[in-house]
């Protein structure tokens, strides 16, 4: 977890020389409140730029630095990882080299010569967190913030996995497609070395008889060959045109593939709602017979009520369940089905073995008629005899050796590069990771919407995907909602990523900072549920909330922090 303690800067955009320090663990809540221009969110610009290198708006490096007195600004911030106490300085300035400094338990963290690599290693191995992740966990803000439901697929991924600490496999997974590229590549060129020195040592042994035997004979064995080998080739062929044939027909008959899948997914998302609602029967029905008074105003429930209700409902529970079989036989047509196409499908990737193997075959038999008619060519010359050809064909037995034990290698290699690939791409084990926090995240993103007196079943899909369906199973997509229906989406996702990360124990920090969350499209009835949900979180959090809105929220925060422009500069009021 990151426990931040305290930020301090100067020169920072409007504020002066003296450095503004905020205590970040002094409080579980503190609003900021100021007058436009007096520096509320100055903090936000800050705490990213000394963290990550960059300011939270957009605004550029040089546009931090205070306009007025031109001077270095400066940023330092403490924190707490564990045991270990870290202090980060950043300095901005006009001309010369910035300066930027880690330092673990007060001692200064070894710089690399390139700054980009400082930063990198100190995201990855100190923070372990990046910049989108920084924004969805730890900051949110009207201005600039770009919520969770507006990035891209790759982006939400990204985020996802930085909060799940799964950004690991990634990152492993770049380097293991390095390997692959490498492997290949000297399989590749392994191969076609043994094939090549194979073909010398057919060639050369082929020499060698015919110093020995009729050139002319040779030549007719040898047309012959190619007699043989383009027969073959015809053959091949034929076989080829009949199993695309064959595997053209198997096509057809599993036209119905994506249509029967699609079938059973539906019966298989029916199943579940039936066994709810069995379910939800079975316990009202228990409830009466074997309760006499309302467990809620410990009034007796009347018997003919009760044994109208236990009739009505085992009646509905009976026709259900009869229901419940019929869809279940159903399944069981649609699962039997999909079996047959999988066997169809077993015999459709035979058969494209079978012309992978034969077109293999096909180009083998024309490199070896070509192989062949170079002999002849030879063979017609005059090939005088050499005392040193069968040495030079042993030397090339031993290299074909030495090439083909390097070949078996790189096979091996490659085997457990592919089985690694299997594991580390996408659908892989950060998909069964991923799958494992789906419904946990779905519970927490519908519990705090209803918290908000928002009703709607909000719901993620492994490619996180939002399927929004309202109380009467309408469904909607996050960009129909109003804009203060999305601002409650977004709350509920910031508070979904932090209990997550909590959960996980990845990117856990003490620190949330909302910008003018009050003062944008959350109405009063929102704002005091999610006040309910800020203080709960609070527990052990320290939130600050940005806002213009300091009258209203006075007496809803422990603290209260105000900023102010004196002399064109700000400061925090006393």
């Amino acid at each position: 977890m990151i426990y931040f303690k305290y930020i301090r800067w100067k020169n920072i955009l409007s504020t002066g020389n003296a450095f503004t320090e905020i205590k970040l663990n002094k409080s579980r809540s503190t609003l900021i409140v100021g007058e436009n221009g007096a520096g509320k969110s100055t903090i936000l610009d800050a705490l990213s730029y000394v963290l990550y290198g960059k300011p939270f708006r957009k605004i550029t490096r040089l546009q931090m630095i205070n306009s007025i007195n031109g001077k270095g600004a400066e940023i330092q911030v403490e924190f707490d990882i564990g045991k270990n106490k870290y202090r980060v300085e950043r300095e901005i300035k006009k001309y010369g080299s910035s300066r930027f400094e880690i330092y673990k338990n007060n001692e200064l963290v070894n710089q690399n010569a390139n700054a980009r690599d400082y930063q990198d290693y100190f995201e990855k191995n100190i923070l372990k967190l990046n910049h989108k992740s920084f924004s969805q966990i730890v900051v949110l803000g009207s201005a600039t913030f770009m919520p969770f439901m507006q990035l891209s697929a790759a982006q939400r991924r990204e985020v996802i996995e930085d909060i799940l600490d799964i950004q690991i496999f990634s990152t492993m997974n770049v380097l293991l497609k390095d390997k692959i590229a490498a492997n290949k590549e000297n399989l590749n060129d392994a191969t076609y070395q043994c094939d090549l020195i194979s073909q010398k040592i057919d060639m050369q042994q082929d020499h060698i008889n015919s110093l020995k035997k009729n050139n002319d004979k040779l030549i007719k064995d040898n047309r012959k060959k190619i007699d043989g080998y383009n027969q073959d080739i015809e053959k091949y062929n034929k076989d080829i045109e009949t199993y695309n044939g064959q595997i053209n027909e198997l096509k057809d008959k599993i036209s119905d593939k994506e249509a029967i899948a699609s079938k059973k997914k539906k019966i298989e998302q029916l199943e579940y709602k039936i066994k709810d609602k069995i379910q939800t029967l079975e316990k009202e029905i228990n409830f009466y017979e074997h309760y006499d008074n309302c467990p809620t105003c410990k009034q007796e429930i009347d018997e003919e009520f009760k044994s109208s209700t236990v009739s009505s409902k085992g009646t509905t529970l009976s026709e259900t369940t009869s229901g419940f079989e019929q869809l279940q036989t159903e399944y069981k047509k649609i699962s039997d089905r999909l079996e047959e196409i999988q066997e169809v499908q077993e015999q459709i990737t035979d058969l494209l073995t079978n012309v992978n193997n034969l077109s293999s075959q096909v180009n083998a038999t024309t490199r070896l008629i070509q192989t062949v008619e170079k002999e002849i060519t030879e063979l017609g010359s005059d090939v005088s005899y050499r005392e040193t050809e069968d040495q030079k064909l042993d030397e090339m037995k031993t290299q074909l050796e030495t090439l083909e034990n390097k070949r078996e290698d790189l096979i091996t290699d490659k085997s457990v590069l592919d089985v690694a690939q299997h594991i580390l791409k996408d659908t892989g084990i950060k998909t069964k990771i991923i799958r494992q926090y789906i419904p946990v995240m779905n519970k927490l993103i519908n519990k705090y919407l209803a918290a908000m007196d928002f009703f709607v079943q909000f719901e993620l899909d492994e490619n996180f995907d939002e399927t929004i369906k309202s109380r009467f199973r309408d469904e909607f997509s996050y960009s129909s909602f109003s804009e203060g229906e999305k601002m409650r989406i977004d709350l509920a996702l910031l508070f979904t990523w932090r209990a997550i990360a909590k959960l996980r124990n990845s990117v856990s920090t003490n620190l949330l900072i909302m910008d003018e969350v009050f003062d944008s499209s959350l109405d009063s009835t929102g704002t005091e549920e999610f006040m309910k949900i800020m203080h709960e979180l609070t527990s052990d959090s320290n939130v600050f909330v940005i806002s213009h809105k300091g009258d209203q929220l006075y007496d809803k925060f422990h603290s209260v922090i105000k900023f102010e422009k004196h002399k064109n500069f700000s400061r925090i009021a006393a």
